[in-house]
Formats: structure tokens, C-alpha cells, sequence
């Protein structure tokens, strides 16, 4: 009595210490979510973090573009100077001599003034060097004559001596509409990247001034390795290049992920009067390095913490949980290895288990009989698929699978491949003689004799469709598949099966022989079509015979079958 009193106060308890009730316990035990509120407090600060960087650096990057625009602005303004003057001064020579007079030695960006004809040739200029050199070609000369406006271009290399510079043109005929000059002046880079001194030297932060397809005019001095490259060959700005480049907006942000996983926040402004942009990037991670640190070492204290508290959680849990679950898992893995006989043992199961495991079992005793059934209808398919139930050899299909296996293994190993077509001469006459069931019978010895010269020879034999077959024959030159051919020819005649309405008296086949070494240039129907041009010519020459076809690669790269 008293032991059936402690096995019922046993299964009570068990009852009441079941999963639910251990995995409440241990959530209690638990300390995370306190560490948890100070890391989301901390990434809180973060986040105001990075918002001060990227509105910092917006602020720079405006500024850094507003001083672009003045400087560009100067040079319009020195440009339509120039402009007025080559339209009232009459002659070329009095023109050149005001303009290289009236050159500010304050506009150090501007490297040279220019006078450029209607044609594109340069008429007199700051730098002497430049007088005469054609510009015709350059798109800004064209769209400063179509728009009769200022055209600043993009990212070129001077035709003088080939530096990196851009170039502002402003037509005269903008002020005088029968004048065709245009005044030209080519700015230096390295102006443009003094300007955006300001933006660099700080970690994490990238700035680049790009053209309108996406080339860096200018960069701070710690970034002029970018000057003349693309943003598409750049790693961590490429994700960004068609937005910020082709964007409409005047100004606007964007977030992505790197190449290098990291994520960045950029800000892109356009320069006033051009299709230029300052773009100015930020790795938020090395922006928020100080709080990174911090957040990092609050996840630290709160892995620590749970560490402690579920040493002690799971040295109780053990036997109660993860043993029961490494058993179901086990028995899982035998039955996913084939075991159909794998089951639970539900007695050694907490209560909450017991049902689960009782699924399983039921699961895996339907899942095993139907594995059972489909491994065997799959088998029977298999057969039906590729082998022809007449002559005993494989059906087309079969054969074809096969001739694209040997020719990838003649492909890697380079050897010859042949293929014997062969045909029962005047079938149908026989069949119209002898009846469809002797037609079988016929069928199926060929297919016997045809088995046996396949094994000997190291062949592989199919029938192809109706009377004809075929027999492949890896590693094989062409003199040896024509002897295999003729011994496919007198194992038929040797059958000696009567065929009355034949010249021969006696069933018999003619045979198409074709080899080739496979290679890019052909295709395995190729071969087929070949065997079929031969065994057509072994018809027309009175069948019971054997023709030997081959291929040929004429010149043109066409691939043509000649005997």
C-alpha cells in the first residue's frame, strides 16, 4: 500500500515539475532583462550618436559645397568677362592682350584662359602652349555652342599634357549672337580638394566631389588616391554611385552596407550650375566606436551573468530535458538513415514528451511502409524507363543517357568514341510475311546476339526504335568498330532465320559505322546523324552490308558528314 502511495505522489510530482513548470523556473532564475534594458539604453545612445555624425558631417558637406559653387561662380563670372570683352573689342589680338591683362591673380584655381574660333581651334590663350590645339571633339565645347550657356565639364585629361583637370567654357554668342568663339578656362583638381580640406583627416568618413558619371574630380588631401577613379571601382562607395549620381534632387541621404559588411550613412549635395556632387560617406561603426565598446562590453556582463545562472539551471535540467530530447533525436537520425524500425522508448519520457513521442512512432511506422513502396515502384520505373521489355536491351532513352555519358568521359579522357546503327533489311516485308509475333521473335534474338557482342566487345547495345538498333562502342577506332560491324552482320546471317521475300533468303542487317573524337564543336547527335548517313548508304548498296561514315570540320566551322 505504501509503495503504491509514494508511486502516486511520484507521478503527481512529475506531473507538476513538467517542462512548462522547469522553463518558467529558469526564466525566473534569470537576471538578462536588466542587462538587456542597459543595452538598449546604450545602443538608444548610439543611435543619437550616429544621427549628430551624419548631421555634422551634412552641415560639412554643404558648406564644403557652397564654397565649390563660389569658386565655380568666379569662374563664370571671369568667363563672361572674358565673353564681353572678345564681343567688343573687335579683333582677336586686342581681345587676347585685355584678357591675359585682366586675369586675377586671386583666382589661383583658374591654370589657364582660353579664346576658342567656332571651330575648335584655340585662337590665343593664358598658357601659350594651348594656342592651336583643337577642341571640336570635346562634349563641352559642343554643348556650350547648342546651349549658348556656361558648361562646366566632366573629370578629362588635359590634350596639353595630359593632367587630370575640368574645364568651364561660356560662348560668346551668348552676349553677341553673330560671334562664334567661346571662351574656355581649365580649372585645377587639386583647388577643388583644398576646398574640401575640412571633410577629411577624420576616421570612418570618406568624401568625394564626382561628375555626372560618377568620376572623383576631388578628395581631401588623406583620400586624393580617388581622384580619376570611378565610384563603381570603389568597394565601399560602388552600392551608391547610380543614386547619388543620377538622383534629381538637389540634395538628399541614403544608407547601405558596404562591401565589407559595414553600414554607412551617405550624404550627397549638388554643385550649384554643374551635374557635380559632394558625396560624403560615414562608417557608422567607426563613428560609434567609444559606444560600440561599451554596448560590447554590456552583452559581455550579460553573457557572463547568464552563464552562471544556467550552469546551475542545467545541471538539473540534464536529466530531465536535454536527455529525453538527445533520445528522440537519435531515434530521428536512425530512421533518417534507413532504420524504419527505430522508435521511442515513451516509458523513460518526462509526462509532456509522451505524446509527442507516441506521434513519432505512429509517423515513423507510415513513413517506413511508404518508403518500402516507393523504393520498390521506383525500382519497376526505373526498369520500364530504360530498357525495351522485347528485345531484353535498353530503349532510347537508355541509350541516349548512356552515349551523353561516354562522350563527357571521351571529352575529359580524349579518345575516340563509335557508334554502330544497325537494321533489319525488308522488316516489314517480314512482318507482312510471317506475322507480327515471328516479327517479336525475330526482335528479341537480335536483341540475345546483339547483348552478347556487346559484352564481349565492351559495347554498350540498344534498340534505337522498331527494327533498328544500335551499339556503342567507347574507346574504339574506326578500323575496329568496322570489324565489330561485320561481326554484327555474320552473327545475324548466322542465325540463318528464314526470310523468304529477301534476295539473301535469310534475315539480315546493314550496318552504319561512325566515329569522331568528342570536342567542343560537336554534339552527340552529331554522331547519330552520321551512323544514320552510313547505314542509309549500307541500304543502297544492296543492304547486308556494313559502311563506314566519318565526320569531317570544314573550315567554316560548319560540321558536315562525309564517307
Amino acid at each position: 500500500m505504501s509503495r503504491i502511495s509514494f508511486n502516486r505522489k511520484r507521478a503527481k510530482l512529475k506531473h507538476l515539475l513538467g517542462i512548462r513548470a522547469r522553463l518558467a523556473l529558469l526564466a525566473l532564475i534569470l537576471v538578462a532583462p536588466l542587462m538587456l534594458e542597459r543595452a538598449r539604453s546604450l545602443e538608444g545612445t548610439r543611435a543619437k550618436e550616429i544621427a549628430l555624425a551624419s548631421s555634422e558631417f551634412s552641415n560639412l558637406a554643404k558648406h564644403s559645397a557652397d564654397a565649390q559653387s563660389e569658386m565655380i561662380s568666379s569662374v563664370e563670372t571671369m568667363l563672361k568677362a572674358a565673353a564681353y570683352i572678345r564681343a567688343s573689342a573687335g579683333g582677336i589680338g586686342r581681345s587676347c592682350d585685355i584678357m591675359r591683362a585682366s586675369v586675377p591673380v586671386n583666382l589661383p584655381w583658374i591654370r589657364s584662359l582660353s579664346i576658342v574660333s567656332g571651330d575648335g581651334r584655340v585662337q590665343c590663350s593664358t598658357l601659350n602652349v594651348l594656342v592651336g590645339l583643337d577642341f571640336s571633339d570635346r562634349a563641352w565645347f559642343k554643348k556650350a555652342q547648342e546651349t549658348r550657356e556656361f558648361v562646366f565639364s566632366d573629370f578629362l585629361f588635359a590634350k596639353s599634357n595630359n593632367e587630370p583637370i575640368v574645364v568651364a567654357a561660356y560662348p560668346v554668342s551668348a552676349i553677341d549672337h553673330g560671334a562664334d568663339a567661346t571662351i574656355v578656362a581649365t580649372l585645377h583638381l587639386d583647388w577643388m580638394s583644398k576646398i574640401m580640406g575640412n571633410l577629411g583627416g577624420r576616421s570612418g568618413v570618406s568624401a568625394v566631389l564626382v561628375d555626372s558619371t560618377g568620376t572623383v574630380l576631388a578628395a581631401p588631401p588623406d583620400q586624393a588616391s580617388m581622384i580619376g577613379r570611378s565610384l563603381d571601382n570603389m568597394p565601399l562607395l560602388s552600392a551608391i554611385a547610380e543614386k547619388a549620381v543620377g538622383s534629381e534632387q538637389a540634395e538628399g541621404s541614403l544608407s547601405f552596407v558596404g562591401a565589407d559588411g559595414s553600414k554607412r550613412a551617405v550624404n550627397f549635395v549638388r554643385i550649384a550650375g554643374t551635374e557635380s556632387r559632394l558625396i560624403v560617406s560615414i562608417d557608422e561603426a567607426k563613428v560609434s566606436a567609444a559606444i560600440n565598446r561599451e554596448i560590447r562590453t554590456a552583452y559581455l556582463q550579460l553573457c557572463f551573468v547568464c552563464l552562471f545562472v544556467l550552469l546551475g539551471a542545467l545541471v538539473a535540467a540534464e536529466t530531465l530535458i536535454i536527455q529525453p530530447i538527445r533520445m528522440m533525436a537519435a531515434m530521428a537520425k536512425r530512421f533518417g538513415q534507413g532504420d524504419w524500425s527505430a522508435r521511442v522508448a515513451s516509458r523513460r519520457l518526462a509526462s509532456e514528451f509522451v505524446p509527442l513521442a507516441r506521434a513519432f512512432n505512429a509517423m515513423a511506422a507510415q513513413l517506413g511502409q511508404r518508403e518500402r513502396e516507393l523504393i520498390a515502384t521506383n525500382d519497376r520505373l526505373t526498369v520500364i524507363a530504360s530498357i525495351d521489355m522485347l528485345s531484353g536491351l535498353a530503349n532510347r532513352r537508355g541509350f541516349q543517357s548512356r552515349l551523353d555519358f561516354e562522350w563527357m568521359k571521351a571529352q575529359q579522357y580524349p579518345c575516340e568514341l563509335s557508334l554502330l546503327m544497325i537494321d533489319v533489311d525488308h522488316f516489314k516485308m517480314f512482318n507482312d510475311t510471317y506475322g507480327h509475333p515471328e516479327g517479336d521473335v525475330c526482335l528479341s534474338r537480335l536483341g540475345e546476339t546483339l547483348s552478347g557482342i556487346a559484352a564481349e566487345t565492351m559495347g554498350f547495345a540498344g534498340r534505337y526504335g522498331g527494327e533498328e538498333f544500335c551499339l556503342l562502342l567507347p574507346n574504339t577506332d574506326s578500323a575496329r568498330a568496322v570489324e565489330i560491324g561485320e561481326m554484327v552482320r555474320e552473327a545475324v546471317s548466322g542465325l540463318a532465320m528464314p526470310h523468304c521475300t529477301s534476295s539473301y533468303e535469310i534475315v539480315t542487317v546493314s550496318v552504319g559505322v561512325a566515329c569522331t573524337r568528342p570536342n567542343d564543336t560537336l554534339r552527340p547527335g552529331d554522331l547519330i546523324e552520321a551512323a544514320d548517313a552510313a547505314l542509309y548508304a549500307a541500304k543502297h548498296r544492296g543492304r547486308n552490308a556494313v559502311v563506314e561514315h566519318g565526320m569531317v570540320r570544314v573550315t567554316d566551322g560548319v560540321v558536315a558528314l562525309a564517307s
